[in-house]
């Protein structure tokens, strides 16, 4: 079965960076829409980033200019690399995949999903 695996995540202060990275499995990875999701707690999961075979990339308003995702096809691997790290990007980071030729913001598209990984930044 389809494998999604989040690593990356840690404890950072602010203005520090992370690299989240998600390595897919047993799919084809370049038909997939890749994006990356999180959920602070007591809030909804929300999209942040997602990036297309083409590689077209969207991302959420709040993470423009600081957060950046890119997908190696040769290694079935999305990233998102995280700048000035704020403490309301503290959530679990979670790796999706649609199999999609266009980005869409909602999770219910989204056909498979990774575990979480824990992003905290500390101020």
């Amino acid at each position: 079965q389809v494998q999604l695996v989040e690593s990356g995540g840690g404890l950072v202060q602010v203005g520090g960076s992370l690299r989240l990275s998600c390595a897919a499995s047993r799919l084809i990875f370049s038909n997939y829409v890749m994006a990356w999701f999180r959920q602070a707690p007591g809030k909804q999961r929300e999209f942040v980033a997602g990036v297309s075979w083409a590689p077209f990339t969207y991302y959420i308003d709040s993470v423009k200019g600081r957060f950046t995702i890119s997908r190696d096809n040769a290694k079935n691997t999305v990233y998102l690399q995280m700048n000035s790290l704020k403490p309301e990007d503290t959530a679990v980071y979670y790796c999706a995949a649609d199999r999609s030729r266009m980005i869409v913001t909602s999770q219910n598209e989204y056909d498979y999903w990774g575990q979480g990984t824990q992003v905290t930044v500390s101020s």
